[in-house]
């Protein structure tokens, strides 16, 4: 969300642009309420509100916006069939309002955004349709006025933070990845050769402690942690600073010994700050060993399957095939041995 808001202030210093909204979905759809596109005045669009059929044709009539300047709400039916090309065959209905944002106005308020999210604070973009108003944004500071006329209603969220623990080889494609899906990434290491700019230019790297990490993270949004420590003793000095704060979600990467060792000394040791029973049910928590099972053997690959499990917490999915089909790997061969690995989900 901040990536796109950024593209559109900057577009906007050039030209006019129209900016095409999902404001409501029924049935199959390829994008989400609030999904957004931007047409720009040279013909390239940035984001997308789904691709094909349907998305053409909102880029069609954005067109005619760009150029009148006036406000339209447009059906997008994707309820075809294969022969009716002009049509999508997703099988559900979308309405988009194309409007043409311009001008020092729509520059200050794509800014207003941008800074808003950057904070980590949350707001909402507020669209009407009156052809005489303009677009608006409405903070906890300025409560939501009365409406005197039909008008559309986004909410603007900070992107949930992950905090990748640990700066090896695991984290550079996990850093990477995240960044891809929308993640606000944080990489903690007390190793500056590790944890630098240059091994992860798109993330914020803390070479320090984990308890100076995590100070700096006390107002950060919804925060999600991949422990890809060096070792127990790393994931133990993780824990003991993390629990207590009760992360959205925690997964630890090792093998099941690892993990029921660090598991096992928390429970003994305690947590200063936190009565035991509720230490118990915080590690109950603890997604590990962290990831879906891919079958991943690369660091690449066990970013992936990270990656994967992180999508699905935060978008509430099940890491399920959606063909619905079991899901088996073939036998691995490495060296002169052999590796047998059958590895079955079964639909439900």
């Amino acid at each position: 969300m901040l990536s796109f808001y950024q593209q559109l202030a900057a577009a906007l210093q050039q030209d006019p642009v129209v900016v095409v909204t999902v404001v409501d979905a029924k049935g199959s759809v390829p994008r989400e309420v609030g999904a957004m596109m931007l047409l720009c005045s040279d013909g390239s669009t940035i984001g997308t509100i789904g691709g094909g059929a349907g998305e053409a044709s909102a880029i069609e009539q954005a067109r005619q916006v760009l150029a009148t300047g006036k406000k339209q709400l447009v059906k997008i039916d994707l309820s075809g069939t294969l022969e009716r090309t002009k049509q999508g065959i997703c099988g559900g209905k979308m309405h988009v309002w194309l409007e043409r944002w311009q001008g020092n106005s729509a520059i200050a308020l794509a800014n207003e955004i941008v800074t808003l999210l950057q904070s980590g604070q949350s707001g909402f973009l507020v669209i009407p349709s009156a052809p005489e108003r303009s677009p608006y944004l409405s903070t906890p500071h300025s409560p939501l006025p009365t409406p005197h006329s039909p008008t559309f209603i986004l909410p603007l969220l900070p992107a949930p933070t992950l905090l990748i623990v640990g700066a090896g080889h695991v984290a550079v494609p996990l850093a990477q990845m995240a960044h891809l899906i929308d993640f606000r990434v944080v990489v903690q290491d007390d190793r500056p050769e590790f944890a630098n700019q240059q091994r992860f230019p798109d993330a914020i790297v803390l070479a320090q402690s984990i308890d100076a990490a995590i100070a700096t993270l006390n107002h950060a949004p919804p925060l999600y942690v991949a422990l890809v420590t060096r070792g127990y003793q790393h994931d133990l000095a993780a824990l003991k600073v993390l629990l207590p704060r009760s992360p959205h979600y925690i997964g630890m990467i090792g093998s099941e010994k690892r993990v029921k060792s660090v598991l096992q000394a928390l429970q003994q040791d305690g947590i200063p700050s936190m009565e035991a029973s509720l230490v118990a049910a915080r590690l109950q928590t603890i997604y590990a060993p962290i990831g879906l099972d891919l079958g991943a053997l690369t660091p690449a690959e066990i970013a992936v399957s990270i990656c994967a499990e992180l999508i699905s917490v935060h978008r509430g999915g099940n890491g399920r095939s959606l063909s619905g089909r079991s899901l088996s790997t073939p036998e691995l061969r490495v060296g002169n041995g052999a590796i047998a690995r059958h590895y079955e989900q079964q639909s439900q």
